[in-house]
C-alpha cells in the first residue's frame, strides 16, 4: 500500500489532543474557501469509525462464541452443544436452556469470564432457528453486553453458507463507550476466517450505518481484516461518508504487534495516525 500521506505541520498538531481509542478534537479552523480534508475532520472520522467498530466487534465476538455445534442435527441438540461449550469457556456464565434458546448471564458465577480478549458482563439470548446442510440460522439478542470498554444492546440475525464458508450477519445495535460516546446503527456484513483460522480473526465485507452525536455516518467495508486483540482493523479499507456528505477513505496497515497505522484520505489530502493498543492511545503518525 502506498502512503501518499501529507506531513502534518507542527503548528497543526497542536490543534488535536488524543485519548485512548477516541480522538478528542479541539479542531483546526477550516479555511472558508478550502473544502479539502482537515486534520480535525480526519481525527473525528477515525474516532467515529473506531467506536462503531468496537461495538460491532464486541457483538461479533458474541456471535463467534455461539458457533460451536454440529451441523445437521436438531436445533435443540445444537443448543445443548452450545450450552456445553459456553460453560467450558466461560464458567462465570449462568446458562438457561429452553428448547433451542439459551439465556446467558455473564458474571453470575465465579470463574473466567474472558473470551477472545473480551471480559464479558451483561446478558445475551441465542436461538438456533435452523441447522441443516442447506441452512444454518442463529438469532442473537444482547442486553447490556459489555467488555468494560463499550456496552451494546441489540440484535443480530446470522446465516451461514457452508459451500462458501462465509457467515452473513445483519445487526441493529445501540452502544455507549466508557467515555460516554454513544451511537445507534445497523450493519449488513459477510464474514470469513483469516488464514490463521478462528483463533486469529475474521475478514469482513459489507456496510454499516450509524447515528452519532453529529449526524449520520455511512461506512462501506472492503476486505477488512479484524483480529480479536486489535482495536482497529489490521488491513483492508473503509469508505466513510460523513454527516457533511464528505467521502473519506480509511486504509489500515500493521506497524508492529501492538500498533496499526490508519491513513485517512479525501482527494489529494491525507493524514496518518498510529493506533497503539499497548499504550492505549491514538496519535498522528510521523
Amino acid at each position: 500500500m502506498t502512503d501518499g500521506r501529507e506531513d502534518v505541520p507542527m503548528n497543526r498538531l497542536g490543534c488535536v489532543c488524543v485519548c485512548m481509542m477516541a480522538v478528542c478534537v479541539a479542531g483546526c479552523p477550516k479555511d472558508k474557501e478550502d473544502d479539502s480534508l482537515t486534520l480535525g475532520e480526519a481525527a473525528e472520522a477515525l474516532s467515529e469509525a473506531t467506536v462503531s467498530t468496537q461495538a460491532s466487534e464486541l457483538a461479533s465476538t458474541g456471535v463467534e462464541l455461539t458457533t460451536n455445534f454440529t451441523i445437521g442435527g436438531a436445533v435443540e441438540a445444537a443448543a445443548q452443544e452450545l450450552r456445553t461449550f459456553i460453560a467450558s469457556q466461560l464458567p462465570c456464565a449462568e446458562i438457561t436452556l429452553s428448547q433451542a434458546t439459551l439465556t446467558i448471564k455473564y458474571g453470575a458465577n465465579a470463574g473466567n469470564c474472558t473470551y477472545h480478549g473480551h471480559t464479558f458482563s451483561g446478558e445475551s439470548s441465542v436461538t438456533v432457528k435452523a441447522n441443516d446442510n442447506a441452512q444454518v440460522i442463529v438469532d442473537h439478542t444482547w442486553t447490556n453486553l459489555s467488555d468494560g470498554i463499550i456496552t451494546v444492546n441489540g440484535t443480530a440475525h446470522v446465516t451461514w453458507s457452508l459451500s462458501d464458508k462465509t457467515r452473513h450477519v445483519v445487526h441493529e445495535l445501540n452502544w455507549k463507550r466508557y467515555d460516554s460516546k454513544i451511537g445507534k446503527g445497523t450493519g449488513d456484513r459477510t464474514q470469513s476466517l483469516l488464514p490463521g483460522g478462528l483463533a486469529e480473526g475474521i475478514r469482513v465485507d459489507g456496510a454499516r450505518t450509524w447515528q452519532g452525536a453529529n449526524g449520520t455516518w455511512d461506512l462501506a467495508i472492503e476486505g477488512v481484516e479484524m483480529r480479536w486483540a486489535d482495536p482497529v482493523p489490521q488491513a483492508g479499507k473503509y469508505v466513510l461518508v460523513t454527516p457533511r456528505s464528505k467521502s473519506l477513505s480509511l486504509s489500515f496497515s500493521r506497524v508492529d504487534a501492538d500498533t496499526i497505522r490508519v491513513t485517512i484520505a479525501s482527494g489529494s489530502k491525507s493524514f496518518g495516525f498510529n493506533v497503539n493498543k499497548a499504550a492505549g492511545e491514538t496519535e498522528p503518525a510521523n
